[in-house]
């Protein structure tokens, strides 16, 4: 990339060995500065296989879950000088070529958040009936909720720019999987403007997916912290831990 813009691709990993190679020699060529993965303990050969490749390995001495993998992902690149930030999933779930989405709209719009979705035109939408139901219910109430024209909140491929990282008290939430939504309602809060981009998603044995129990757990969280969000903001309760 030029040099007034620096893109880090940070690659938030638990055993991909199967999957990591395709999706990093996948990453278009010219677009990306640096790529940091963070590996949560895997036991295959996910971190021997990243060294190989030559990209940025750090390694968590046990497994901390999704959100803690991010947050680790986030420090190192924003200590290393990134200025826009794209979380690819090194499982293949998601196309390493829509990197290019998320830079060009970084680029063109006044946005410090950049969703990946499978639901634009453009996107691929083969998703299994339970996800797609859920993932639009959700999507609806976060909508709703927050004011935004959002197509998908339950995804994984997402950007964040430099200013949001540094406002944002991301290092708050949670270590699992709600770090995402609760990224979402911090930023709404802050005052951030959003984006979203048509992005294709596989699924497939080595890709990391909630399964249909994990996802009803997931958005019954979703769903609590929408209304720990609507009391935050009526004063009925405080939330302080998400927005300072």
């Amino acid at each position: 990339m030029s040099q007034s813009l620096k893109v880090t691709v940070v690659m938030p990993a638990y055993n991909a060995e199967t999957t990591l190679e395709k999706v990093v020699n996948e990453i278009p060529k010219g677009y990306v500065d640096e790529i940091i993965l963070v590996d949560d303990c895997s036991i295959d050969r996910t971190v021997e296989i990243a060294e190989k490749l030559g990209i940025i390995v750090v390694k968590h001495a046990e497994n901390q879950g999704y959100g803690a993998n991010q947050k680790t992902c986030y420090t190192h690149a924003m200590k290393s000088g990134a200025d826009l930030v794209i979380n690819l999933h090194p499982d293949g779930q998601y196309h390493s070529i829509d990197i290019i989405k998320f830079i060009h709209a970084f680029r063109e719009q006044n946005v410090d958040i950049i969703l990946g979705s499978r639901f634009l035109a453009g996107g691929q939408k083969q998703t299994p009936l339970y996800k797609r139901i859920s993932i639009q219910i959700i999507t609806f109430l976060f909508n709703l909720t927050l004011g935004t024209n959002l197509s998908e909140v339950n995804t994984g491929y997402r950007a964040y720019s430099r200013k949001i990282l540094e406002r944002v008290p991301w290092n708050k939430n949670g270590d699992g999987y709600i770090f995402d939504p609760q990224f979402i309602i911090q930023a709404k809060y802050f005052g951030f403007n959003f984006s979203d981009v048509p992005i294709k998603k596989d699924y497939h044995e080595s890709a990391s997916s909630p399964k249909f129990f994990k996802s009803l757990h997931h958005g019954i969280e979703n769903i609590f912290l929408l209304l720990q969000y609507i009391l935050h903001r009526y004063k009925i309760i405080k939330a302080d831990y998400l927005f300072s």
